[in-house]
C-alpha cells in the first residue's frame, strides 16, 4: 500500500472515522500483514507521544503564569533553595510516605479526569486568554532598586488598587491613546505612565468592545504633547510571513518582541483580526504592532492558551473604523491618525527610540 494512502487508513483508523466495513476491512489487513500492523502501532504511539508534549507544554505554559501573576501581586517571592544535605536527608525519612501520598494524588487526579471527561464531553476548552495583567502595588523597580513613580503619584488615591494593567499607544500627539477594551473594563480611574516613570490621569472617551478596542485620552496638566508621531497607520492588508515587532509592558518597563505574521485571520477564521507567532504575556494587551517600515498593522489583544507564542491582533484598518466613529460621535475628538511613517528605513533600534515614547502602561483602578 502507498505510504500516503497507508498514513491516511491509519490517522481515520485510529480516529474511528472509518465506517464498519473499511474497519473490518483494515484490520484484516493489518492481520495479514505485519508491516501494516507494526506501522499502526508505531504511528498510534508517536501521536500518544505528541499529545503528552502538548499536554506538558500547556501545564508549564499555566504553571508560569500563574508564577507570574503570584509575583506580580505579591503573594509570592524567590526564596533561597534549602541545601541538598537537608533534601536527602527529608527523602530518606519520609521517601515511603510519599510515594503512597503520590500514588493517592495519581489516583484520584485520575479518577477526577475520568469523570470530568464522562460526564462533560463536549465542555469548551478556553483557547484564547486576554493579555491584560493583575497588579498591586503602585512601583515601578528601576535597576535594582524600587523607586515611587514620581510626584505625580499623588494623584492616585492611596487608598487605591490599582487592579490591572495593559498597553497602550498614542493615536495622536495631543494625548489621545488606543488600548483593548477588556483592558480598561470596569474602570473607575485609568492612569497611564510613560517609559520615563511619569504618570497621567487619563479618561475613556470612547469604547468598542465588538472589536475589542478602547480610546483614551490624558486629562492632566502635567502632560506636554508631541509635536508628531513617528509611525503611520497602514490601511492596506499586511504580508503572510511579513516580519512585525511590538513594544508593551507585560513588567514594570517596557520589553520589546519581534515575530512574523502567520496568519492573515485569527481564532477559528475570525477576519477582524490576524494571527501573529511572537512571545507576549499578560500587559501585552492593547500594544501596537508595526511592520519593518514602522507602520501600525495592528493592536495585540489576546493569545492562544493551547499553542505557544500564537497571539492575535485586531487589524489596523479596524483602529481605524473606531477612531473614524469616534469623530462621528464626538466632533471635539479632532483626532489627526498619522497616515505616514517617519521611521521607514531606519534602523530597528533607532525605530524603537522613537516609538517607545509614544507607548504608554495603563493602570486600572476598579
Amino acid at each position: 500500500m502507498d505510504q500516503i494512502l497507508l498514513l491516511d487508513a491509519t490517522e481515520r483508523y485510529l480516529r474511528g472515522e472509518m465506517n464498519d466495513q473499511e474497519k473490518a476491512s483494515f484490520e484484516d489487513l493489518r492481520k495479514t500483514n505485519p508491516e501494516v500492523d507494526q506501522f499502526v502501532v508505531e504511528h498510534h504511539f508517536f501521536t500518544e507521544e505528541l499529545n503528552r508534549y502538548a499536554t506538558v507544554k500547556r501545564f508549564k505554559a499555566n504553571l508560569y503564569d500563574i508564577h507570574h501573576t503570584l509575583k506580580e501581586t505579591g503573594d509570592i517571592s524567590d526564596v533561597k533553595a534549602p541545601e541538598m544535605g537537608k533534601l536527602v536527608q527529608f527523602w530518606e525519612k519520609y521517601r515511603r510516605t510519599i510515594a503512597v501520598a503520590a500514588s493517592i494524588a495519581g489516583l484520584t487526579a485520575l479518577l477526577i479526569s475520568g469523570l470530568t471527561l464522562f460526564f462533560s464531553p463536549k465542555a469548551p476548552i478556553r483557547d484564547i486568554e486576554e493579555l491584560r495583567r493583575k497588579v498591586n502595588k503602585l512601583e515601578v523597580r528601576t535597576n535594582s532598586q524600587d523607586v515611587q513613580l514620581n510626584d505625580v503619584k499623588k494623584k492616585i488615591d492611596p487608598n487605591a488598587s490599582v487592579t490591572f494593567g495593559g498597553t497602550s499607544f498614542l493615536v495622536d500627539p495631543k494625548g489621545y491613546l488606543l488600548t483593548s477594551a477588556h483592558v480598561i473594563a470596569n474602570a473607575s480611574q485609568v492612569f497611564v505612565q510613560n517609559v520615563k516613570g511619569q504618570d497621567y490621569r487619563a479618561t475613556i472617551v470612547y469604547t468598542d468592545k465588538t472589536r475589542d478596542l478602547a480610546i483614551l485620552k490624558i486629562d492632566d496638566a502635567d502632560f506636554r504633547p508631541l509635536t508628531s508621531l513617528p509611525y503611520g497607520f497602514k490601511k492596506s492588508s499586511t504580508d503572510l510571513a511579513e516580519p512585525v515587532f511590538t513594544l508593551g509592558f507585560p513588567k514594570d518597563e517596557i520589553v520589546y518582541g519581534e515575530g512574523y505574521l502567520s496568519a492573515m485571520t485569527g481564532l477559528k477564521g475570525d477576519t477582524m483580526s490576524s494571527q501573529i507567532t511572537i512571545s507576549a504575556n499578560p500587559g501585552n494587551s492593547g500594544g501596537p504592532v508595526l511592520n519593518r517600515n514602522g507602520e501600525v498593522i495592528g493592536i495585540l489583544n489576546a493569545r492562544q492558551t493551547t499553542a505557544e507564542d500564537v497571539v492575535f491582533a485586531i487589524k489596523s484598518k479596524h483602529i481605524l473604523k473606531t477612531i473614524q466613529e469616534l469623530k462621528e460621535a464626538d466632533t471635539a475628538a479632532n483626532i489627526k491618525v498619522p497616515a505616514a511613517s517617519s521611521i521607514r528605513g531606519m534602523e530597528r533600534v533607532q525605530q524603537v527610540k522613537k516609538i517607545e515614547d509614544c507607548v504608554y502602561m495603563v493602570k486600572v483602578v476598579l
